[in-house]
């Protein structure tokens, strides 16, 4: 059976110029970094270097850059340790975050940590209210304000540049979670005012977990694993070589091969929103779909009432297509994505996340429209 990939925001398959590099390290080079003689010192070199090559792509300092175990730890990391360092007592965050934001405030909440957990308002498309965020910074002592780039679900962008002037203009401490982007649009940290911005390397054809946390030089924050003095006494733990090389490669091979990447699979996405729009009666699209509003990697597809539309996704799988997805919650039934929950999406009409890659051809799009046609016409409502 032809086999199609759709599910990219979930992960990408590795790059082989990154599984190459990769490989060389694993092969030649077995030296505990923290070492001080020869075979230690050469693979602290690679580290380093790694360090280095981020570093100057987001227009940052090495000592800004920590590496971590992924794209979670980071937002833990960056969420439990600003908040700590600081004092904080009130977070505002969306109720659209992705559940390593979402989960950590409401612990801290619940712990007592923070006093208050304040959720920007958002509209139907997932849109940050930035008159409502910057009503919620006033009046306060010194907030955290956590806001993803891109959601993971939607693809409905925030702008970076505006929360960070308001979190500015009221001395707050701004996380912004870029694990969606990273790689896939460029981050000048010395333009976005962001104290915290993190990558998950797996979701730019880079190996499963491994990430950083960026951290402006500005604040200073204390552990959150404990246990050695690796990454300059920041994160207790022997280092994983291979992946950050593997880490830094990818974000190397995404910064040089951006723009084309970028026209390819907008093409892509444009192209299928274009197609389900001619072919499938009474579809529609959650969150942002215009290319200045919405990530290029997701389109989030709202198909109409059907049949067993619990069963949209499995069937959708057993004709080859791997995508993910699932609905708003139903009179308490189930729990449903909270992302689309909190857009108050229609909890009647399954919703599948269909996301992109440079290795998506067209090709895959065209089969994958096909199979949609075939299952929603098989499934739809008498």
């Amino acid at each position: 059976m032809k086999r199609v990939y759709l599910d990219n925001a979930a992960t990408t398959p590795l790059d082989p110029v990154v599984v190459a590099e990769m490989t060389n390290v694993m092969t030649n080079y077995f030296g505990n970094p923290s070492a001080i003689h020869a075979l230690g010192r050469e693979v602290r070199t690679l580290v380093e270097k790694a360090r280095k090559t981020v570093a100057t792509l987001l227009n940052a300092s090495p000592s800004e850059i920590f590496f971590t175990s992924g794209g979670t730890e980071a937002d833990n990391t960056a969420i439990r340790c600003g908040i700590a360092a600081y004092g904080i007592k009130h977070a505002i965050t969306s109720k659209i975050e992705h559940h390593a934001v979402e989960h950590t405030l409401n612990m801290l909440l619940k712990d007592g940590v923070i006093d208050k957990l304040s959720f920007v308002n958002i509209d139907e498309k997932g849109n940050v209210d930035y008159a409502h965020l910057e009503e919620l910074l006033q009046n306060n002592d010194r907030t955290f304000v956590s806001l993803m780039h891109a959601n993971n679900e939607l693809g409905t962008l925030t702008d970076m540049q505006k929360v960070g002037d308001l979190c500015e203009k009221y001395n707050a401490i701004y996380h912004a979670d870029t694990v969606q982007t990273m790689g896939h649009y460029t981050h000048d940290v010395r333009q976005l005012k962001a104290h915290f911005i993190v990558c998950a390397a797996h979701k730019l054809h880079g190996p499963k977990g491994v990430g950083f946390l960026y951290v402006n030089n500005s604040i200073k924050i204390p552990p959150m694993i404990y246990g050695g003095a690796q990454e300059r006494n920041m994160r207790g733990g022997t280092e994983n070589v291979y992946g950050i090389v593997g880490l830094a490669k990818a974000l190397e091979i995404a910064y040089t091969e951006m723009e084309a990447h970028q026209k390819h699979v907008q093409e892509l996405k444009d192209y299928m929103k274009a197609q389900l729009i001619a072919e499938v009666p009474g579809i529609a699209f959650n969150g942002e779909t215009d290319a200045d509003k919405s990530l290029y990697t997701v389109l989030n597809v709202s198909f109409p009432e059907m049949d067993m539309a619990d069963m949209l996704l499995f069937n959708l799988d057993i004709n080859g297509i791997c995508a993910s997805g699932g609905s708003a919650c139903s009179s308490g039934s189930n729990i449903g994505s909270h992302v689309l929950n909190g857009i108050k999406a229609d909890p009647n009409r399954p919703a599948v996340r269909f996301s992109f890659s440079k290795y998506t051809t067209k090709e895959e799009i065209d089969y994958t429209l096909e199979k949609v046609k075939m299952v929603v016409k098989q499934n739809a409502l008498a």
